[in-house]
């Protein structure tokens, strides 16, 4: 059959299913199956928690926990559209996933990526604000003005995850099986009966964007930030500031260090095995997640406050 009857007979209406078959070469499939669900299920309950604490305090409604409880948002979302599949195809040996399936999975985990990253920056611009312009901080970045933000980034979020949806879904598809870990744009390009060059365009703009720009906005506010903490007058301000801010960084790194390393290594020229590709992979999708809520938790004196009166208070009515 000729390539040109290929693209004739074969498109995404008539794909039944795909098959995962990024697993088939691991030889402790089932160990690390438990290693993502036990992640997943950190994932779920710090996010949770977070989650929770905000919304059921007053004293918490502030611009900088609903950000936080944004982000937990983000966190479900994001790992989910991941973890399900790799769970599924690693635990419960079911490796096939229908088509429309892994297109709304797609989504969502795209839709997660851009949103997680757009989190990351409007906290750094709020935790920018704080310790620049602490006196005009709450007239500034007041309750609604943080909820149209939020939206707005949604919005955003919610546009470009559409056009990698729109894309993926009109494409050609010749062999059902998807060489990866789980449903992405990268992943089902190449499952695609065409030549993938002509369509990364979309997803070097929207890494550039992502990379380029918002990591560059991100920099910039913590360079800020830094520069603006050197300058208070006394010791303990500063420690006590950098101390308000050093979860935002950590949480800041667990995000992009993953992929700036694989934009670096792409760039140098070295080439990664599919293996090498899918563990990054799964590190960039869980790493953030996993970190997130943890860090709130432990770093956020508020939330370990509460976290903490909660847990005391159960203890006491047993």
């Amino acid at each position: 059959m000729s390539y040109t009857e290929l693209l004739v007979n074969f498109t995404g209406h008539n794909m039944e299913e795909f098959t995962i078959t990024g697993f088939d070469q691991l030889s402790h499939q089932k160990l690390l199956g438990f290693l993502i669900f036990f992640t997943y299920f950190l994932v779920l309950l710090g996010s949770v928690t977070n989650i929770c604490i905000i919304a059921t305090d007053r004293r918490l409604h502030t611009p900088m926990y609903i950000l936080i409880c944004n982000l937990a948002l983000v966190d479900i979302m994001y790992t989910t559209s991941a973890s399900t599949t790799m769970i599924s195809v690693l635990l419960a040996e079911v490796k096939t996933i229908s088509y429309y399936s892994c297109i709304s999975r797609m989504y969502i985990y795209h839709l997660g990526d851009i949103e997680e990253c757009l989190a990351l920056s409007l906290m750094a611009l709020d935790r920018t604000i704080a310790v620049s312009s602490p006196l005009r901080y709450h007239s500034i970045l007041t309750n609604p003005r943080i909820f149209l933000l939020i939206i707005a980034s949604w919005l955003i979020g919610l546009g470009a995850a559409v056009m990698l949806a729109v894309q993926a879904e009109g494409l050609p598809y010749c062999q059902p099986i998807i060489r990866y870990v789980f449903c992405d744009f990268p992943a089902m390009v190449r499952a695609a009966c065409v030549d993938p060059e002509p369509y990364w365009m979309l997803g070097v703009i929207l890494g550039i964007w992502l990379l380029g720009v918002q990591f560059t906005f991100v920099l910039l506010s913590y360079m800020k930030l830094i520069y603006t903490v050197l300058r208070l007058p006394n010791t303990e301000s500063r420690v006590q500031v950098f101390n308000t801010c050093i979860s935002h960084i950590i949480v800041v790194s667990s995000y992009f260090t993953p992929k700036i390393v694989v934009w670096l290594l792409t760039r140098i020229g070295l080439t990664l095995t599919r293996t090498e590709r899918n563990n990054l992979q799964i590190v960039a999708t869980l790493l953030p997640s996993l970190i997130n809520p943890t860090v709130y938790c432990l770093k956020t004196k508020e939330i370990r406050g509460r976290l903490v009166q909660i847990l005391t208070r159960k203890r006491t009515i047993k």
